[in-house]
């Protein structure tokens, strides 16, 4: 059984210390590639420094966080973009809107986020968003960008039915982590009724570690956890499931098989 963690900050200070240990236990856990959404410019340097050291499991992503998006928004797209032309990135990301911590540059993240939904196309690369509490504006800054071959996967997906089925008619796979284990989020009815063709696993590790892990640092292999929910949810097997969304990750990500 093989298993891939298409959202992990392993890169950050939280692993410092023990950072081989994690990655071995998820290797040992069935986890053969850790995907690592950027944050800003200076922790792409430091996710790269990761890639080197874990060459064919780690790969990395550029992108601007959106709560990361200041005034200056534009000069550092421009050197994420210059640094994305030099070296090899498996998706744009992580990039969108967030108005939960921040709705004092909204206007900028909206520009940026569309500057980097652009270069993503153009770059023929899939984009990871981050959509917290802002649906409504993530949808109508991707209308204008229909029918040119955007993909992705909207990570850490927490939104309604409704916003469940729209992503996913416009092409987007569902990024499902360890909300899908906590009793009362919801999510798990949201799930059931989507296929698992439009699923692919994460951990945002060192965030939202699934139960009974709750409350602590999370880490890629607790991707076998969130897999054994995915499989209670479709009433497949942990392999059947593992299989199918491993097939998704790769086809997404255009990651070695």
């Amino acid at each position: 059984m093989q298993l891939i963690d298409t959202h992990t900050h392993i890169y950050l200070p939280e692993f410092d210390s023990d950072r081989d240990e994690v990655v071995k236990r998820a290797v040992s856990s069935g986890v053969v590639r850790l995907l690592m959404p950027n944050i800003d410019l200076k922790s792409a340097y430091k996710m790269m420094e990761v890639e080197n050291r874990y060459p064919g499991i780690c790969f990395p992503m550029v992108g601007l966080h959106p709560t990361s998006v200041k005034k200056d928004f534009a000069s550092q797209l421009d050197k994420l973009e210059s640094l994305a032309a030099n070296f090899r990135f498996c998706a744009i990301g992580e990039i969108g809107i967030d108005l939960y911590w921040d709705q004092a540059h909204v206007t900028e993240q909206v520009s940026a986020f569309k500057r980097q939904v652009s270069f993503a196309i153009d770059s023929a690369l899939p984009v990871v968003i981050h959509s917290r509490d802002s649906f409504p504006l993530i949808f109508k800054a991707l209308d204008e960008f229909r029918g040119k071959g955007l993909r992705g996967v909207f990570h850490a997906f927490t939104g309604s039915l409704k916003d469940a089925e729209r992503a996913i008619e416009m092409g987007f796979k569902l990024g499902i982590g360890g909300i899908v284990t906590f009793k009362n989020s919801g999510l798990e009815k949201i799930v059931k009724e989507v296929s698992p063709e439009n699923i692919i696993p994460e951990t945002d590790s060192p965030y939202l570690a699934p139960v009974p892990h709750r409350g602590k640092r999370n880490e890629s292999s607790f991707i076998r956890i969130i897999n054994k929910k995915l499989a209670d949810i479709f009433v497949m097997s942990e392999e059947e499931i593992a299989a199918i969304t491993y097939n998704n990750s790769v086809a997404l990500f255009n990651l070695p098989d």
